[in-house]
């Protein structure tokens, strides 16, 4: 299946060597490009694209309302990647509230780029480590619990609330499968099932909700070496 790409910079090199980049793979077609976040909010009704790479800093609308407005009127599954040069935190967590499915720097390397975009566009969340680093941090600093997120909780089963601990904490599905001594298959269900109880649209917003629930609290776990 060919990914459907619209590649969204105000600056136009920038923006021709993304979509050089991603053209030339066989199962990537590049099917528009925006200067602005009017521009791409355009370019997603037209051609309503997999996936949409966005940088953040535009003039008039920037990426992050472009993103949230995108998102909030497609009829279509569509993931948006968040590329820029900058990453300091208010950027970081307002792109994963807007709805975003992954956040990477604009240095990444070239033959990841293509990766980070069928990544998404199955599904996947992808975060730089160095983002995702600060972003559990700014929930060690500032816990972001409250009720009425907390409620939404009761829509889960014990099952469920595992797995979204699980996914919350970096496994991929098949580590909660061996973690929970289930199948693979099972896994993806549960998840399916997270999703539509929740009301989210990826793991990217699995993992915003286990923290912003309480049900996951940062450093609760070791992880890493």
């Amino acid at each position: 299946m060919t990914i459907r790409v619209a590649v969204v910079d105000d600056q136009a090199l920038v923006r021709g060597g993304f979509a050089m980049i991603l053209g030339v793979q066989p199962d990537i077609e590049i099917v528009a490009e925006a200067g602005t976040g009017l521009e791409a909010i355009e370019a997603a009704r037209t051609h309503r694209p997999d996936v949409i790479l966005m940088d953040i800093r535009m003039p008039g609308m920037d990426g992050l309302e472009a993103t949230s407005r995108i998102l909030a009127e497609a009829d279509w599954n569509v993931r948006v990647l968040i590329l820029t040069t900058f990453d300091p935190d208010e950027y970081v967590y307002q792109a994963l509230r807007a709805g975003a499915s992954a956040f990477v720097l604009k240095d990444i390397p070239t033959d990841q780029l293509a990766v980070a975009v069928r990544t998404v566009a199955d599904g996947g969340a992808l975060l730089a480590p160095t983002i995702t680093r600060r972003f559990i941090d700014r929930f060690t600093r500032q816990p972001l619990s409250n009720t009425a997120v907390r409620n939404r909780l009761d829509r889960l089963t014990q099952r469920e609330r595992e797995v979204v601990a699980a996914i919350a904490r970096g496994s991929s599905n098949p580590e909660i499968a061996a973690e929970l001594h289930i199948g693979a298959a099972t896994v993806k269900s549960h998840i399916s099932s997270i999703l539509t109880k929740l009301g989210l649209r990826d793991r990217t917003q699995i993992v915003i909700f286990a923290y912003e629930s309480g049900l996951v609290e940062a450093g609760d776990r070791d992880i890493g070496n």
